[in-house]
């Protein structure tokens, strides 16, 4: 799927039925504690970008997995480092920082944290343990994006006692956003989504992953939204131009397993046939993804709770669906 201009340059190389099992007392994963503190990064008074950056080598380029989901307000930003010659960064502190197009303004400096996209060896699919390039974590901060219009994010890292400059990224916020994908509190649109019963169970008609995932193709979300919790995932493993849809189909393979409460889990390709020479599936675009993955907790009244635009941890989905299927 086309992937925002930001990302494009890393497009092939960067990095979203009822569960069974588990316990319903089970609670997620506390959420990781930030890479670093904020006093470990310059502070952003007084500075533009360029004497923020001033006197720091080249560091890592930054490559967002989130970019057409954010908006004024408090954003969620995953991202990757990757070294020029497209290795994973994975040991470093990051911080991001934000500024106008004129790089006046600088807001930060907002650290991240480092989220794992490792699954336990039996729901990691052929289609991620075959794949050198697949994504093993994700940086996330969350970031406050102050107002609509053009907003550029740039980094600086601590990689071995060093502290470096990572490449930015520039966005357009749009001041009334409208026609993107499902937002926090509204009712996407309702789709069917094929099941195992509607394609004779021969599951690689809907499912590209290897081997296929059959407990996340037994529900129509037409049929469950609005009766219990839903989580779906729009990805596609085998054809997926950002290398996240393997490990995101394996982690809600993970979270469907260790489920106990009533919740739905359903995965839905991208392309029509499976093909991408034949255009986005009716479900793909009647909710206006321009990217993949794409993954959506809605609670029980049939509204947003949390989506992941790209990457996502194991522990951010599990703390997702506790809070749809928290009792009050």
């Amino acid at each position: 799927m086309r992937r925002p201009l930001a990302f494009a340059p890393l497009a092939l190389i960067a990095v979203a039925a009822a569960g069974c099992g588990g316990s319903s007392s089970d609670k997620p994963p506390a959420q990781p504690k930030a890479t670093a503190s904020k006093s470990a990064f310059p502070a952003a008074k007084g500075k533009t970008v360029d004497t923020l950056r001033a006197g720091l080598p080249e560091g890592p380029i930054l490559a967002p997995s989130t970019t057409s989901s954010l908006e004024v307000g408090r954003n969620r930003v995953g991202f990757a480092l990757f070294t020029p010659d497209k290795k994973f960064v994975t040991d470093a502190a990051v911080a991001l920082y934000t500024t106008r197009h004129d790089g006046t303004g600088v807001r930060g400096p907002y650290v991240a944290r480092l989220e794992s996209l490792k699954v336990k060896p039996q729901f990691e699919s052929q289609t991620t343990a075959s794949d050198p390039a697949a994504a093993k974590s994700v940086y996330v901060a969350d970031v406050p994006i102050p107002r609509a219009g053009k907003t550029v994010v740039t980094g600086v890292a601590r990689i071995g006692g060093r502290m470096v400059r990572t490449s930015g990224f520039e966005l357009r916020i749009p001041a009334h956003p409208r026609g993107g994908p499902p937002d926090f509190g509204q009712r996407p649109p309702v789709i069917h989504t094929p099941t195992l019963s509607s394609v004779a169970g021969d599951a690689r008609k809907i499912d590209t992953r290897v081997p296929p995932a059959p407990d996340l193709l037994k529900d129509d979300y037409a049929k469950v939204v609005g009766k219990k919790p839903v989580v779906i995932t729009f990805a596609t493993p085998l054809l997926c131009q950002s290398r996240v849809c393997g490990p995101v189909v394996d982690i809600v393979e993970q979270a469907r397993a260790e489920t106990s409460a009533d919740v739905a889990f359903i995965h839905q390709e991208i392309y029509n046939d499976n093909q991408v020479n034949k255009g986005f599936r009716p479900q793909v675009v009647a909710w206006h993804l321009p990217t993949e993955p794409w993954t959506f907790v809605v609670n029980k009244k049939g509204r947003v709770s949390a989506r992941f635009e790209g990457a996502f941890s194991t522990g951010e989905l599990e703390r997702a669906i506790a809070k749809v299927t928290r009792k009050t």
